[in-house]
C-alpha cells in the first residue's frame, strides 16, 4: 500500500529531477565548449593531419551519452522504477 505524498515530497523530487537535468545540460556545454577549442588547436597545430582531436571527441562523447541515457532514461538500470524500487526494498529491509 502506498501512501499519499505531500507536496513537500512532490517538490523535492521534482527539484531533484531538474538539478540532474541541468547537470547534464551543462557537461553538454562544456563538451562542446572544450571539444571546439581542441578542434582549432588541432587545425592551429597541423591542418587536420592528423585529425587526433577525433580521440577526446569521441572518448568523451561516450561518457555524455551515457550521461544522457542515465538523465532521460533508457537505461534499465537507472531507471525512475527500478529507483523506485530499490527505494522501497531498502525501507522494507528497515522496517523488519
Amino acid at each position: 500500500m502506498k501512501k499519499e505524498e505531500t507536496y513537500q515530497e512532490r517538490y523535492t523530487r521534482a527539484k531533484a529531477r531538474v538539478e540532474e537535468i541541468k547537470a547534464f545540460y551543462s557537461h553538454l556545454t562544456v563538451y562542446i565548449i572544450v571539444n571546439i577549442g581542441i578542434a582549432g588547436l588541432n587545425y592551429y597545430q597541423n591542418g587536420w593531419n592528423p585529425a587526433w582531436f577525433l580521440f577526446p571527441l569521441g572518448g568523451w562523447g561516450i561518457g555524455v551519452i551515457g550521461h544522457a541515457i542515465g538523465t532521460f532514461g533508457s537505461n534499465p538500470f537507472t531507471s525512475k522504477s527500478w529507483e523506485e524500487r530499490k527505494i522501497q526494498e531498502f525501507m522494507d529491509k528497515e522496517r523488519s
